[in-house]
């Protein structure tokens, strides 16, 4: 079995000069992947990663995740391409339908389908196929090629999906599969279960896709106001992630006045009504000791990497110092805990 990577997964908010520092850190205390958040409006992860990419040696690295629609898989092949090339090979696709997109005026049809397409149109135009490809949503003419060096053909695919067809999705064509937003052992069977249909379809070992659970992080040794600024951040994202969670039993009328406040901008009144064991569900949060024993619990569980998100401390740095320092070393990532 494979040991458990431990990752990051950084918000594209900071200035240019922080995403090399935060990188070089984590390297230094042993994190094994980077990942940067895909999200509306904010900086394309592209910039955060190649800036990552420059000062570091030998962390992974990828966008979690760009999504069909707001960048066309020719171009997502384009930033894949540059980042392999900066990183040395250490790049990682990641792919996901996207949310909130309407908001910018883009549909999201046949998103399944889109995801698929996407993926054999970057991987043939990094692979320098020139036969074309005539997809449902995608195409390539015939001799469409990239007039540039690319250093892989075929970097690793992590997809993010939540539902039993994107799992399968996952087990038909990824390495792994990232479930955002949930720090919940009992979604890891959940996944496992919905992946191994996928696979099974296209006669491959499931034990072959990584599951990859990630959540808000907020560690301080000050827990009690960790945990404060986590259920502010959870707020804003639960009544999205609850009902995709078959394991959890939220309340409606919790998450409709979770909801109610957090419209009204009042995201930390919000947070407030959010329960400990319901936040434990959802985000990683506390002290050193309760993050550990969090994420101990998901490697324990057998997933293959368990990926602190953003804020990850009441300060970037304090946070991801903490991370490093003190949770890393208090976790067992190896074999045997995985198979407990």
């Amino acid at each position: 079995m494979t040991v458990a990577e431990i990752g990051l997964g950084l918000q594209s908010d900071k200035r240019a000069g922080d995403y090399a520092r935060l990188a070089r850190r984590a390297e230094e205390h042993g994190f094994d992947v980077l990942s940067v958040f895909g999200d509306l409006m904010y900086q394309p992860p592209v910039f955060p990663l190649l800036e990552m990419a420059a000062a570091t040696e030998r962390v992974r690295l990828g966008a979690a995740c760009l999504n069909p629609y707001s960048a066309a898989p020719y171009e997502i092949a384009g930033q894949l391409a540059a980042l392999d090339l900066a990183s040395h090979g250490r790049a990682y696709l990641g792919l996901a339908r996207g949310t909130w997109l309407g908001a910018v005026g883009i549909a999201q049809p046949r998103p399944l389908t889109a995801l698929a397409e996407a993926v054999e149109v970057v991987y043939r135009l990094l692979a320098g196929d020139p036969g074309g490809f005539e997809g449902k949503v995608f195409r390539l003419a015939p001799g469409t090629v990239l007039r540039y060096a690319v250093h892989r053909p075929r970097p690793p695919l992590l997809l993010g999906a939540w539902g039993p067809k994107g799992a399968a999705l996952a087990g038909r064509i990824a390495d792994e599969i990232k479930v955002g937003g949930s720090a919940n052992p009992a979604m890891v069977p959940v996944v496992r279960e919905r992946v191994a249909r996928g696979a099974a379809e296209a006669g491959r070992d499931p034990e072959e896709i990584g599951v990859v659970l990630g959540a808000v992080t907020v560690v301080d040794a000050d827990g009690a106001a960790a945990r404060a600024r986590a259920r502010t951040e959870v707020a804003m994202y639960l009544a999205v992630v609850a009902d995709l969670d078959p394991t959890a039993e939220v309340p409606a009328d919790l998450l409709a006045r979770v909801k109610e406040l957090v419209d009204a901008g009042r995201h930390a009144d919000a947070g407030r009504l959010i329960p400990d064991d319901l936040l434990d569900l959802f985000a990683f949060s506390g002290d050193p000791e309760q993050v550990a024993a969090q994420a101990q619990a998901l490697i324990d569980a057998g997933v293959r990497r368990v990926e602190f998100g953003t804020p990850h401390g009441l300060t970037d740095d304090g946070g991801v110092e903490l991370l490093g320092a003190a949770v890393l070393p208090m976790l067992d990532r190896s074999p045997r805990a995985v198979n407990r």
